[in-house]
């Protein structure tokens, strides 16, 4: 089983070669997380934010399955599955 990936507000993460960075962009209130899912090219990129329910554990971000265990304010921890 792959590792448990901890993100603070603001860092990034690369989900497999060939897909999108992510990024945690913290919770909007008591029930919504959101991440950014970035994209890049040589020096353009750009991100839009995704909003998800804090009971939601089983997301796809870029066709990539993401297994959701914990999120707070200031942290997320998931695996990439």
């Amino acid at each position: 089983m792959n590792p448990t990936v901890a993100l603070s507000i603001g860092e990034s993460f690369h989900l497999k070669r060939g897909k999108d960075h992510i990024i945690y962009a913290g919770m909007l209130s008591d029930s919504v997380y959101c991440i950014v899912q970035m994209k890049a090219s040589g020096y353009q990129g750009y991100a839009w934010p995704l909003f998800y329910p804090r009971n939601k554990q089983e997301i796809v971000v870029d066709g990539v399955n993401i297994s959701v265990e914990n999120t707070t304010p200031e942290e997320i921890r998931f695996r990439v599955r």
